[in-house]
């Protein structure tokens, strides 16, 4: 909606070059200390300290606080080899690092010989145990950083010490690695459901099917000849039980109720109607898709660290909006997120106020690309959008006095009302890029798919549902009262209620089908570049 809404592109694509391959390599975060004495009281002290002169293959790949991490580690071990001297440990290791493909990793990128080298176990052991802390570090943070592909601002901006975090899980691990992976892993829903699927369907050979033509809209009970290959590939991927027949191209019956159930499961408008989005979402390879999986399972490694039992939860790329309680989705509905052009941001923070009976300020990129325009064209246009003329003081000014070839710093602000674009009422929380959750009057994209109309703001379908479940009894009748003034109030909440706004394009449903969303923001290629990237 609101071109201010997306100004968070000018602070965040700065930081997001579309081809970064970083690593999410152990984090230069506070570490737990390690207490060196000068003089070594063990070889492999000695090791440790000296590492680029003792190891220096190993050296070469590691930085500063992965370094710490190795000698946070081991300090917990005694400073004692953990690995050279337990080799069914390190085939328990070599077994749990396999099974990281079903999570999506590629085990390749934790080289952990199956048994270690007679000469220079030292190193060795220090080479195992970094695969194992960067194995349990990629599976429970993600082995790509977040910062660099789909960066999610944070309200809380206090630094967590994740290699503390992370030694919590692989120290007690080596009395039970298969625990260990297993604590590392995340327990949300949405990866385990998905890791679940995605182990299955790694194993078995590719689907097969074929692409459907570009043409003219498809209705039902019209005739194309593209009808006989539609039905195939919908067949092919089991929206159809039987091979149905299509008589004269005909297209209708149990072929436009697949096609209903292959929109529906994709984001779309589940009208039946055969156009340009159905068509590229049908024409998506098999291999495509499952990948898709494995980026996903990547966004909710990342997903895992902000999500909390309670609060809000926004999938910009599906466009819906979920409340949660207890951990447990207890309500959901459709939303309107920003447009290509005008992104959503990505955030996380805390729903503090609501403004009831909102007037709206156009914000500046909007006046200046949208609105401006239309007035030097036609000066009703003001009149016929009901927008008002202010000073930068906020004061009114007649539009008949304005020179709108150099209108100058002014404002254009439209009263609270029906034809209001904030309608009734606008949740707010902090965040630098002036967005917010809000009513809509243009009630009918709802029923579109995808839904990405706004300039950057979320806006809600049913937003006075969503009041209610967020606000005391006290609390919703006295935002009644002040919603029947009809003039603009800020309301504070008793209690702020979290949000995540976050992006993600491939989850399981409670039946265990997937469920697409349409990458709006053309964001999972990038991703799966840098899982991809050499190892």
């Amino acid at each position: 909606m609101f071109k201010k809404c997306a100004s968070y592109l000018s602070i965040c694509l700065l930081a997001v070059p579309l081809v970064a391959t970083a690593e999410a390599t152990l984090p230069a975060l506070p570490t737990l200390p390690v207490e060196l004495p000068v003089e070594p009281q063990s070889p492999f002290q000695a090791v440790l300290i000296g590492l680029p002169q003792a190891c220096p293959a190993i050296a070469a790949n590691l930085n500063g606080a992965a370094l710490e991490q190795l000698q946070a580690f081991y300090q917990q071990q005694d400073w004692l080899p953990v690995w050279t001297a337990q080799p069914d440990l390190l085939q328990t290791l070599h077994g749990q690092l396999q099974l990281l493909a079903d999570d999506g990793l590629n085990p390749k990128r934790y080289p952990a010989a199956i048994s270690a080298p007679q000469d220079g176990e030292l190193c060795a052991d220090i080479e195992i145990s970094r695969y194992y802390l960067q194995a349990l570090q990629d599976l429970h943070y993600g082995r790509l950083l977040q910062s660099h592909f789909e960066p999610l601002w944070h309200a809380d901006d206090s630094p967590r010490d994740r290699q503390a975090e992370l030694l919590a899980i692989a120290v007690p691990g080596m009395h039970d690695i298969p625990g260990a992976f297993e604590r590392a892993r995340p327990r949300l829903a949405q990866y385990q459901n998905l890791r679940h699927l995605y182990a299955s369907q790694r194993l078995q050979a590719l689907p097969q099917w074929q692409s459907v033509g570009n043409g003219p809209l498809l209705r039902p009970d019209m005739a194309d000849k593209r009808v006989p290959e539609l039905a195939r590939r919908l067949y092919n991927e089991g929206y159809l039980h039987n091979m149905v027949g299509t008589p004269g191209d005909a297209y209708d019956g149990v072929l436009v109720e697949a096609v209903k159930s292959f929109q529906a499961n994709h984001s779309l408008q589940a009208d039946g109607v055969v156009g340009p989005g159905t068509i590229a979402e049908l024409n998506i390879s098999p291999l495509t898709r499952r990948e898709q999986l494995r980026v996903n399972l990547e966004r909710f490694r990342w997903l895992a660290q902000d999500m909390e039992p309670d609060g809000l939860l926004v999938n910009v790329a599906a466009a819906e909006l979920t409340l949660y309680q207890g951990g447990v989705p207890v309500w959901q509905t459709r939303t309107q997120v920003g447009r290509a052009e005008r992104q959503t941001p990505l955030l996380k923070s805390r729903v503090t106020r609501l403004t009831l009976n909102p007037t709206w300020t156009v914000p500046p990129t909007i006046w200046k690309e949208d609105k401006l325009p239309e007035i030097r064209k036609d000066q009703t246009f003001l009149s016929r959008q009901n927008l008002q003329v202010l000073d930068a003081n906020g004061q009114p000014l007649a539009a008949a006095d304005i020179d709108w070839d150099n209108p100058g710093n002014i404002l254009l602000r439209q009263d609270a009302g029906p034809r209001n674009p904030l309608g009734q009422m606008v949740i707010r929380f902090p965040n630098p890029f002036s967005v917010y959750l809000h009513d809509t009057p243009s009630k009918a994209l709802f029923d579109k798919g995808p839904r990405a109309f706004s300039s950057g703001c979320v806006r809600v379908e049913h937003p006075m549902k969503l009041r209610d479940l967020l606000l005391t009894s006290a609390e919703k009748a006295r935002t009644d009262t002040l919603l029947a003034t009809g003039t603009t109030h800020e309301f504070r909440l008793a209690a702020p209620v979290p949000i995540l706004m976050t992006y993600w394009t491939a989850q399981v449903d409670s039946s265990g089908r997937v469920q697409y969303a349409p990458d709006i923001y053309s964001r999972d290629n990038a991703l799966l570049a840098g899982l991809d990237r050499a190892h």
